[in-house]
């Protein structure tokens, strides 16, 4: 068994009700609270209220979609000038991932581009965050507790991470009844976010026996409980489901990396306006054909075959289903959540070979499991489309 590590959130709550725990570890590190939130913060209205009970002078910041360089810089800059303590995120993944990054950049010096990868300098942080606690309201992205925050840079037309151990949170608490009022198309978009993150950690070239026990488990919860949810937004049972395999897909990715699917969807999301779940659930299908079939060309003595056939059985419930079932599964998948392809967000096939370029200095494309050429990355995004 080769060597492996394994980071998560210092500390994660998990289930119904336990959003009322927040006020009490926030008063763990201080007084004075920055609350990151999504497009609409009176969603954190009862939170809010919560805190200021506890004695907690709040602030807060509003996140209008997925969170820019320029968001996350005026973030700490408001942090800082109200001398706040702690941080919390509260929302989908974009409230807790500008969370992450402004408590990073409170604590140490310099500018966003001095940390950031891709684009920036891509030094490390020297020290770590502010106090940071994530509120998950939406079953998908797992940021909270993953060590890292997808911010875009619309001068470079791209997403890139911030990323450190020292940034993950403190406090994980993941509460289901956040999520039970979402729209059928952010719980379809966030819920494929978690399956895509659960399939792509197991087949990675990093994998290990910690990640493999979380997407055993996630795999199937997703595949049964996603059209569970997005049929009837109030089931109680699979919404807690999809929290419980999200929260494994943070996990997983955070050890394990992920691959293709979402080197793509970094550049495809910074060109075009997608919901980076939406993103991953198009490109998926194709992306696992692609590495099978890459696969069986450069490497047929791959393990990652077999693990592919272990995907399809845990998507079918069907012991002898082999990887092209569990291609087709998802593709159904997708379909019963009308995920559209990549044409409804303007993406055309002659921007195919750029946005491969792009993808192919990704830091997912690391724990593929295979390297792609950058013609088989151009020939996933046209089969998206």
């Amino acid at each position: 068994m080769s060597q492996f590590e394994f980071a998560t959130a210092g500390e994660i709550r998990f289930g119904a009700g336990t959003v009322d725990q927040a006020p009490g570890f926030a008063r763990r590190f201080g007084t004075r609270a920055l609350v990151v939130t999504g497009a609409h913060p009176e969603r954190a209205g009862a939170l809010l209220a919560r805190l200021r009970a506890e004695g907690l002078r709040t602030t807060v910041f509003p996140v209008a979609g997925e969170p820019e360089l320029e968001t996350v810089t005026r973030g700490a800059a408001l942090a800082r000038s109200e001398d706040c303590e702690v941080i919390l995120g509260f929302g989908g993944g974009s409230a807790i991932d500008a969370g992450k990054a402004i408590a990073a950049l409170c604590a140490n010096p310099g500018e966003l581009m001095d940390y950031l990868e891709v684009i920036g300098a891509a030094q490390p942080l020297l020290q770590a965050p502010l106090p940071f606690i994530a509120i998950p309201t939406t079953a998908g992205t797992g940021a909270e507790v993953t060590r890292n925050a997808v911010l875009a840079s619309p001068a470079h037309r791209v997403k890139v991470s911030l990323r450190s151990v020292l940034m993950l949170p403190r406090v994980a608490i993941v509460d289901p009844e956040l999520t039970r009022d979402l729209p059928p198309a952010i719980t379809a978009a966030t819920g494929m976010d978690a399956l895509t993150q659960l399939i792509e950690p197991y087949v990675s070239r990093r994998a290990n026996p910690m990640v493999d026990a979380l997407c055993l488990e996630g795999i199937p919860r997703a595949a049964r409980a996603l059209p569970a949810v997005f049929a009837d937004g109030e089931n109680a049972p699979a919404r807690a489901e999809m929290a419980l395999a999200s929260l494994w897909s943070g996990m997983a990715l955070a050890s394990a990396g992920l691959g293709a699917a979402h080197g793509l969807a970094g550049p495809v999301g910074g060109m075009f306006p997608a919901p980076h779940g939406a993103i991953c659930a198009a490109l998926l299908p194709a992306v696992m054909e692609t590495n099978l079939a890459a696969l069986r060309a450069r490497a047929p003595a791959s393990p990652i075959l077999a693990r592919y056939d272990r995907v399809a059985q845990l998507l079918t419930g069907d012991p002898e289903a082999r990887a092209a079932d569990g291609v087709e599964q998802v593709r159904r998948l997708a379909q019963t959540l009308q995920i559209p392809g990549l044409r409804r967000y303007g993406v055309t096939a002659d921007q195919a070979a750029e946005l491969a370029r792009k993808a192919s200095r990704a830091s997912s494309m690391k724990a593929n499991p295979l390297p792609l050429t950058e013609e088989e990355l151009a020939g996933i995004l046209r089969a998206a489309i």
